[in-house]
């Protein structure tokens, strides 16, 4: 569905996106993730032929995005990071037109709104002006008008942004089931890691530009980063006692504690447990945490998902 060789864009002095390669096979529901300025919106701006790239090639459905614009702009869904409705218009009637002009008739068009009022859940409100609606109402509505030509391949743009949780999570919900009932490929960028990891099947990391890991959520947790096991003694001699039964796993003591980073945590624990009361230093405290892509991506950078960058230059004058 997606394939980029070498993909670059130049703004001016700053390597926006620094030759991507990517492939995305039909029916992947696909995370991009990355801080501020990492070159995710970029990425989707060129794949949706907004920007051409300044070097390397994509090609998405089959189709060139700067040879072949219009049919891939024809097999695409795009729902960007700002309200697509005009906020003086019904929401059916935006969602009629907004088939009209991707070809459906009159009666397909209302047909197909219809039908995606339903799905999303909007049918209260959908003959209300969008001014009218509230953050989460709207962002649903903007998926509406992003599938309402039932494209191939739906492209969503940080969707989530400035929703309260249960705006979120219901959001989430109708984007997992839309997903199941067309099979559409998903392509979403986010900055909240929960969602990246209860959404996506796969998740590539970019950072400056730049694909540095790609695989799924379980994954890429279990090999960078790994669970956590804490535990907690009475006194100092009795965790120092204890790091040297639990030696073969490396244990980093911390005065009273012992820091144990491994794999498979819950199944491990207690092992452990029963070797340290058997060794006479048993734990009072045991506490697991399992990692985070956040985990992940400060071990890669030495720096966190969390922090703020400087935002993408859209503005800029390429190259």
């Amino acid at each position: 569905m997606i394939e980029t060789q070498g993909l670059t864009k130049h703004f001016k002095d700053v390597r926006a996106v620094d030759g991507i390669d990517l492939t995305v096979a039909p029916g992947e529901l696909v995370a991009l993730l990355g801080p501020n300025g990492a070159g995710k919106s970029t990425t989707l701006r060129m794949l949706t032929t907004l920007i051409p790239p300044t070097s390397g090639t994509a090609r998405v459905a089959g189709f060139d995005v700067v040879r072949q614009q219009r049919e891939v702009r024809l097999r695409i869904g795009y729902i960007g990071q700002g309200n697509g409705a005009g906020h003086s218009q019904r929401g059916r009637d935006e969602l009629i037109s907004q088939g009209r002009a991707y070809g459906l008739g009159v009666k397909d068009a209302r047909a197909r709104a219809a039908t995606l009022i339903e799905s999303l859940g909007l049918a209260e409100v959908a003959d209300r002006k969008v001014s009218s609606l509230s953050g989460g109402q709207r962002r649903r509505l903007d998926i509406a008008m992003g599938l309402i030509h039932a494209p191939d391949l739906l492209f969503l743009d940080e969707p989530s942004t400035g929703l309260d949780p249960q705006n979120r999570a219901n959001l989430q919900e109708h984007i997992l089931d839309l997903r199941a009932r067309h099979e559409t490929t998903i392509v979403l960028t986010t900055h909240y890691l929960d969602e990246a990891d209860s959404m996506a099947e796969r998740v590539i990391v970019v950072d400056r530009g730049r694909i540095i890991a790609d695989d799924s959520p379980q994954r890429l947790k279990a090999e960078h980063v790994g669970d956590l096991i804490t535990l907690g003694f009475g006194h100092e001699a009795d965790a120092a006692s204890a790091a040297s039964t639990l030696s073969g796993l490396h244990p980093v003591r911390e005065g009273t504690r012992l820091l144990i980073s491994t794999q498979g945590a819950p199944r491990r624990v207690t092992g452990m447990l029963d070797d340290l009361r058997a060794g006479g230093s048993p734990a009072v405290e045991v506490e697991v945490t399992r990692p985070t892509l956040d985990d992940v991506f400060l071990k890669l950078t030495g720096r966190s998902l969390r922090e703020g960058g400087t935002a993408e230059t859209r503005e800029l004058v390429e190259v």
